[in-house]
């Protein structure tokens, strides 16, 4: 039986120990055929990013009232199972979510194919290797750009066309490896850092683009540093 998860991200931003998912995607495909989806838009608690919406179409209206990361990632472990994960650089998916596995107490060991370097590889003479690019140069229908689902899909059907046309003779490309990352669990802000961190925030006439009880301790300590750089101490 061939089969895996075929997994994408939408995120406020590029580093998961700073930034936060906002939308989830992801097929289980068996045999080239997609058996099962999996797909939620989720409240980061923070601001979504003006770029992040001009490029994902995803407003703060959009996600308001949605489930957080924490009430989720058990269900998308468990979607995901021991299968092995596709993506379009998929060590960027696996990270944010591993990031949240750990953070909720959950183990999320994977092995992973990644479109991204079978065509680095394959397809050196286009100028752009993106996932948009590569689905217009297959004529690979998407309704949503930049959508989770809709990228997890597309990433399949690229999958699916790249290893029909090179699989034979480049079986290693295609052959789930190892996605190692080590992440350590990071508990919540304690009240002492959410107590500091509001009476500097109205000590300054600060406004936060994140919500403070939704803070993880090291996300706190370096919000307090920030500002603290930028601002100073609160002067009794």
């Amino acid at each position: 039986m061939d089969a895996y998860i075929a997994l994408d991200l939408e995120t406020t931003g590029l580093s998961p120990k700073s930034d936060r998912i906002l939308e989830i995607g992801a097929v289980r495909v068996v045999n080239g055929i997609v058996e099962e989806r999996c797909s939620t838009l989720i409240d980061p608690r923070m601001e979504i990013p003006e770029k992040v919406t001009e490029l994902t179409g995803i407003t703060q209206d959009m996600v308001a009232g949605m489930p957080e990361i924490k009430d989720v990632v058990a269900g998308l472990v468990a979607f995901c199972g021991d299968l092995p994960l596709l993506g379009h650089n998929i060590m960027f998916d696996y990270r944010f979510v591993k990031h949240s596995a750990v953070n909720s107490g959950l183990t999320f060991e994977a092995e992973g194919m990644d479109t991204l370097k079978i065509s680095r590889a394959l397809l050196a003479d286009l100028p752009s290797r993106s996932l948009q690019s590569l689905r217009l140069h297959y004529g690979i229908p998407q309704e949503n750009a930049h959508r989770a689902l809709d990228d997890a899909l597309t990433t399949h059907l690229l999958y699916q066309r790249l290893k029909r046309e090179y699989g034979e003779d480049n079986a290693e490309l295609f052959t789930p490896k190892k996605l190692n990352y080590r992440v350590k669990k990071q508990g919540p802000a304690t009240q002492a850092q959410k107590r500091h961190l509001q009476e500097l925030v109205k000590y300054h006439r600060i406004e936060l683009s994140m919500d403070v009880e939704s803070l993880t301790k090291n996300e706190a300590s370096r919000l307090i540093d920030t500002i603290l750089g930028s601002y100073g101490k609160i002067k009794r």
